[in-house]
């Protein structure tokens, strides 16, 4: 198993896995590539994705499909959606369904650079939020006596 974090581009669409994963690489990343929810899936079963970069629709499902296998309560991944509309409504209603954000496609680095940004920021906040409920758990059963 992989322990160190990657990044996952899902796109059925050749052209913007292969443009996206240059602006990934030229931000010092490696990332995996999945064309398929299917491959997605089963790469976030074995290998430590920090962050998943999902184009709005695939071959076999959507980002939607996709954000409902990632929130699992046991393992949550952040989730950037591109799309080629990307307009406001889309954009709430990616953030509406659980991603933590939305980009136009084709993408550009500062786009991907901000998501990538935005995704870490969320991913602190949840961890904060975490620790916070675990050590309010903690204090409650220590002052029960339990």
């Amino acid at each position: 198993m992989n322990l160190r974090p990657q990044i996952l581009v899902v796109s059925s669409d050749q052209d913007h896995r292969r443009e996206l994963t240059a602006i990934l690489q030229k931000e010092g990343w490696s990332p995996l590539h999945a064309s398929r929810l299917t491959e997605c899936q089963d790469l976030l079963a074995k290998r430590n994705i920090s962050l998943v970069f999902c184009e709005r629709r695939l071959a076999d499902g959507t980002y939607r499909d996709l954000l409902s296998v990632v929130q699992a309560p046991e393992r949550r991944v952040p989730v950037v959606v591109t799309s080629r509309l990307a307009d406001w409504d889309e954009y709430l209603e990616a953030l509406r369904y659980g991603a933590v954000d939305l980009i136009p496609s084709p993408c550009k680095p500062s786009d991907v650079s901000s998501a990538i940004a935005q995704a870490q920021q969320e991913d602190l906040g949840s961890s904060a939020d975490t620790s916070s409920q675990s050590e309010s758990k903690l204090r409650s059963v220590s002052a029960s006596g339990v």
